[in-house]
């Protein structure tokens, strides 16, 4: 707004606190009456996993702050990348949101050609949480800490198989960096889906998973695996007897899935603003963050530099992890 005209408003309104705040929304280009409408969240997977069963139950908190629904939309597909690419390709109103997780840091080391920048193509938000992944064998496999499985795969090379949920997935990633750091030769076992990867290793099929926490707690304490150790910076609130792999001798070894919220590139940084608030909120809500911790997440909650800060670093370290291990984009 020019300077006259932004004049010519205070003047109008002098005297009233309303119309200031009117002036200065103007002046800072964020709409005074966002949002008008129900907000979209678009969740890049299918309903009822993990990234779904969180945007769901922080989207009806996010609604209450910002005084308008927040609708789940779930775009699966592409290991992410369709869901995303759609919100890269939104108008950057603050009607249209994004939640991301794992899988859309490890994306550029895995896709040849997105169809998005995983950087440029969006406004960060707030990381909301981050989950960690647990290191499970067999039960009959001889080893009971980290230590003892690296000594086991560096005695019998390539004879230890390790499953995953498939290519290019969290599990089969860490798998790939445990492998570099601990100076070990394992195989790649890729199964559709994290529910088949757990059973062949439940079967005995595979010796080894690195899977989400979350997924893996109660056949830990079924006796169907061993944890050997978590993959987060500390230890996880719903496991803490179980150490960190850090803890175990891999000094920096760190793995987990970080999940937060993106807008279209260009959505106005007061925008932007008023949806992390509204996300705080959420977070905040005793309900929330029980379940969060029922679903093994460690609540963050961060400034957009923060969030921007840790993309860059996650999707430098997958491409260099990839790259070190011979996996090559397709």
């Amino acid at each position: 707004m020019k300077l006259r005209s932004l004049r010519a408003l205070v003047t109008t309104c002098l005297g009233t606190s309303c119309c200031l705040a009117a002036a200065a929304a103007a002046q800072s280009g964020a709409p005074a009456d966002y949002p008008r409408k129900p907000v979209r969240l678009i969740v890049p997977f299918a309903p009822g996993g993990p990234v779904d069963v969180v945007a769901r139950s922080i989207a009806p908190k996010m609604g209450e702050a910002l005084g308008q629904q927040v609708l789940v939309d779930n775009r699966g597909g592409a290991g992410s990348a369709i869901g995303s690419e759609l919100a890269a390709k939104a108008p950057p109103d603050g009607y249209t949101i994004l939640m991301v997780s794992g899988s859309y840091v490890m994306n550029p080391a895995m896709v040849k050609k997105l169809p998005y920048d995983s950087v440029k193509d969006f406004a960060p938000v707030s990381l909301m949480a981050e989950v960690p992944s647990a290191l499970v064998v067999h039960p009959v496999l001889p080893v009971r800490n980290v230590a003892e499985l690296i000594a086991l795969a560096k005695a019998r090379p390539g004879e230890l198989n390790y499953s995953s949920p498939g290519r290019g997935t969290l599990g089969h990633l860490a798998a790939a960096l445990f492998s570099s750091m601990a100076g070990v030769k394992m195989v790649h076992v890729a199964y559709k889906g994290a529910g088949p990867a757990l059973v062949d290793l439940i079967a005995g099929h595979v010796q080894l998973l690195f899977a989400a926490l979350p997924g893996v707690v109660q056949q830990t304490r079924d006796g169907k695996v061993r944890m050997l150790a978590q993959t987060g910076k500390t230890r996880s609130a719903s496991m803490p007897e179980v150490p960190t792999v850090i803890e175990s001798g891999l000094p920096g070894f760190v793995v987990s899935s970080p999940f937060g919220l993106l807008a279209p590139a260009g959505t106005p940084r007061p925008i932007v603003d008023r949806v992390r608030n509204a996300l705080l909120a959420a977070l905040d809500d005793p309900a929330v963050g029980k379940r969060l911790l029922g679903l093994g997440a460690e609540r963050v909650g961060s400034t957009p530099e923060e969030q921007e800060a840790q993309t860059r670093a996650e999707i430098a370290k997958w491409i260099k992890v990839t790259r070190e291990a011979g996996i090559e984009p397709q």
